[in-house]
């Protein structure tokens, strides 16, 4: 089944709206980039990534939250261990979660990406699940935005190499790139 996209926003999403986002430069969209997140690392199911994606998370919460007092950061989707897709920012807009970034000798890649992220870590297989949702989100989008083609399809760890280790070891992407 497709899912079902209007005016940048997956209608089948759980909406968590995030403010860290502003204008897409040039309004294009012609790049996927595949990440992971926990919070705390290693640990799944709980409310933290949603904060941080709103900014309100309660850096007190855990020890290894008080490097992200600030932190002004989000993607435009989340895939929860269990399959639950989350949308935080519109795909038409800039999604803060490349950072630092450069594709085929172009800097800056939130211009014009669309960020997944899913709930893991590097080392952590990921569930059926989230590749059943991550392969029919990734078909949706492509439909949706003919510019991300196969190879415009890529993890953190490619266009932030030395900084950004995330989707990781764990993510197959024969299996994923496969069954696109």
């Amino acid at each position: 089944m497709a899912l079902n996209l209007f005016n940048g926003w997956v209608k089948q999403a759980r909406f968590c709206l995030s403010p860290h986002f502003n204008q897409r430069p040039d309004k294009e969209v012609s790049l996927l980039v595949i990440h992971n997140i926990s919070l705390p690392a290693g640990c799944f199911g709980l409310p933290y990534i949603d904060q941080l994606f709103q900014g309100c998370l309660d850096v007190e919460a855990d020890e290894s939250f008080k490097d992200l007092q600030g932190l002004e950061v989000s993607a435009h989707f989340l895939i929860r261990r269990d399959g639950e897709l989350v949308q935080y920012v519109s795909c038409n807009e800039r999604a803060w979660h490349a950072g630092v970034s450069d594709f085929d000798g172009r800097i800056g890649c939130n211009d014009f990406a669309i960020g997944i992220e899913l709930e893991g870590t590097d080392l952590v297989a990921y569930s059926d699940l989230q590749y059943a949702k991550l392969i029919e989100l990734t078909k949706s989008l492509m439909t949706s935005y003919p510019d991300i083609t196969l190879e415009r399809i890529t993890g953190h760890s490619d266009i932030a190499p030395g900084r950004k280790t995330d989707p990781g070891d764990s993510f197959d992407w024969q299996r994923f790139k496969t069954a696109l």
